[in-house]
């Protein structure tokens, strides 16, 4: 058929207006990340959104609660929210902006809820106090003695916490201004002060600021700067700390190699996970049973990538296990030693690569203990898998299991933690709950009995 005029001068029209889009605009479109934070229902003001990709980018709730970035080029994109005294669901966020902007992009906020076990437990209340209980032998509780606690003791000498973690008989803790400070055992430097002095209170980790995440494993400890940047110090028999050396450091020295910036850490026995802001995954240290997933079973002193997982937004490292979770239907991927079934696809086969944990979606939290695995999901129920010696799986038997089952009698649980061979959670109402092993009260029951069903710590 042919074209008449009008359908010409239209068709001129569009191909001017295209041309001066195109002269108006970047040659890279821009795109945003909007939503709000609630706490109860209501509106939580003054939350301070850290944006880290392409355009990292820090941002403040306001008033309604909403925060909102805007002329960001394609990419993937890690949003973490931080209030003094609060815990936030989902921990953190990723996407991928590419032809659409990410609306609705909503978190939810609790009142305390940072939660740490090993064979001794710490907790950070909604008032910034930290509250500790469990095995004491080298000064890990931070109360000025080395006696075990049943009950929790604060620890008095601290105050605006944010975070905490637990290694195998010291402690980390991050304040809100972004100091680090350790007690407990100290034999191979990993409480970051230059020496090699145990210490049953708190000191501050040398050299560090700017800090926002930190993780203990055994006798080494690391942390993760804003600026992307990860530190370790401690033990490095296997490379733990990830320098390309495996000579202990009683300082903070940089982990090399890492080539973006990295968002979460987790410590493991003598591995560590690394969550970059591109959503893998890179592990360094001792790789015996394939826990640094790169489908080798060398050990490294320096980061190598995850085969196969992409899209992550949580990592969780066990003894000799590696947990991460993905935010494509929030499953789970495991990887390491799997000789109780902790990688919990059905299995005690060990695999140097990720693995599907098996029958779990909609899962906002993980975490890694010994041998054995605990996850939180969307609808406040509490599954778990591996090692039930001491009935850490809290399913009230003592029979491991290579799948996931549920926590006996809990509901409403925001917040998840794993042990050497314990478990805990936090619920709605702040109250704390654990089941396991209890030689140490670390379930702070005011008790030393096992136990294989959840019991609410006082």
């Amino acid at each position: 058929m042919k074209r008449t005029e009008p359908f010409v001068v239209f068709n001129l029209f569009l191909s001017v207006l295209t041309a001066l889009m195109i002269l108006g605009c970047s040659s890279e479109s821009l795109y945003s990340i909007s939503g709000q934070v609630t706490s109860g229902g209501s509106a939580l003001s003054g939350v301070t959104m850290t944006l880290i990709g392409p355009a990292g980018r820090t941002a403040t709730t306001d008033t309604n609660g909403n925060y909102s970035f805007g002329d960001m080029p394609i990419g993937i994109y890690t949003l973490t929210p931080s209030l003094m005294g609060y815990t936030f669901l989902p921990p953190a966020k990723s996407v991928y902006l590419d032809g659409i902007n990410a609306t609705a992009f909503n978190f939810s906020a609790i009142i305390g809820g940072r939660l740490a076990t090993a064979a001794h437990t710490f907790y950070v209340k909604g008032d910034a106090t930290l509250w500790g209980w469990g095995s004491n032998n080298s000064g890990q509780i931070g109360d000025g003695t080395t006696t075990d606690r049943a009950n929790r003791v604060q620890v008095t000498t601290l105050s605006g916490m944010k975070t905490v973690d637990t290694g195998e008989d010291h402690t980390v803790a991050l304040k809100s201004d972004g100091t680090v400070w350790t007690w407990g055992n100290n034999s191979n430097g990993q409480l970051g002060n230059g020496t090699t002095t145990s210490s049953s209170v708190p000191i501050q980790a040398t050299s560090l600021s700017n800090v926002i995440n930190v993780t203990a494993g055994y006798k080494f400890t690391v942390a993760l700067k804003s600026d992307g940047t990860v530190w370790a110090w401690g033990i490095n028999s296997s490379g733990q700390l990830g320098n390309g050396t495996t000579s202990d450091s009683s300082v903070p020295v940089q982990v090399t190699g890492l080539s973006t910036a990295a968002t979460a850490v987790s410590a493991g026995f003598d591995h560590v996970l690394s969550l970059q802001n591109d959503g893998t995954v890179w592990t360094w240290g001792s790789n015996s049973k394939g826990q640094l997933g790169n489908g080798t079973t060398t050990d490294s002193s320096v980061p190598v990538q995850v085969n196969g997982v992409s899209s992550i937004i949580a990592i969780a490292a066990g003894n000799d296990f590696s947990l991460a979770l993905r935010n494509t239907l929030f499953t789970i991927w495991a990887w390491g030693s799997n000789s109780k079934g902790q990688l919990g696809n059905g299995t005690t086969t060990d695999s140097a690569t990720a693995v599907n944990v098996s029958g779990l979606a909609l899962v906002t939290a993980i975490a890694a203990g010994d041998d054995h695995a605990v996850s939180l999901k969307s609808d406040g129920t509490v599954w778990t898998w591996g090692d039930n010696s001491n009935g850490q799986l809290g399913n009230g038997t003592a029979t491991g299991s290579t799948t996931p089952v549920q926590v006996t009698g809990l509901s409403g649980s925001v917040a998840v933690a794993a042990g050497r061979d314990d478990s805990a959670v936090m619920k709605t109402d702040n109250t704390l709950w654990a089941w396991g092993n209890n030689s140490n009260g670390q379930l702070g029951d005011g008790t030393t009995t096992d136990r294989w069903t959840p019991v609410q710590a006082p």
